[in-house]
């Protein structure tokens, strides 16, 4: 019987339509998928999922990156996982006061329930986004 070897890394892509954010062989990667977060290694069984707002992690050689990424698709196969994220930012590109002003501006459309202009969805996902930001920033920042 022929012995499976499976591979030690990944290709990993993070793309969001504006720039190409990672191109990285990496050893393990975990997605804030839609229905809760995944760990992927190499020789991952191949998966569609949708992205969550959340923290992207992942490992390549011996340093740890972080990112928050906010909705879209990843995609895994065996050798190579490809996040497509409507928005995706490193962690030391979170601007802190942008993210705080996001946040108070959805807490004060959250406020006005009664108001029929308010898109309340769209004011709880920017919620959502806005916090995700923060915590991340602020778990990894120090």
């Amino acid at each position: 019987m022929a012995e499976i070897t499976l591979p030690t890394e990944i290709r990993l892509d993070i793309v969001t339509p504006d720039r190409l954010v990672a191109h990285d062989a990496v050893t393990a990667v975990t997605i804030p998928g839609k229905n809760g977060y995944l760990g992927i290694l190499p020789g991952h069984a191949p998966l569609l999922t949708e992205l969550a707002a959340g923290e992207l992690e992942y490992t390549s050689g011996n340093a740890q990156h972080t990112l928050v990424v906010d909705w879209g698709f990843a995609e895994v196969l065996g050798d190579r996982v490809i996040i497509l994220a409507q928005s995706a930012e490193r962690v030391e590109e979170i601007d802190l006061e942008r993210a705080e002003k996001a946040k108070v501006r959805a807490e004060e459309r959250l406020k006005r329930f009664d108001d029929p202009q308010v898109d309340m969805e769209r004011a709880r996902k920017a919620l959502t986004r806005a916090m995700v930001r923060l915590e991340t920033a602020h778990k990894h920042r120090g």
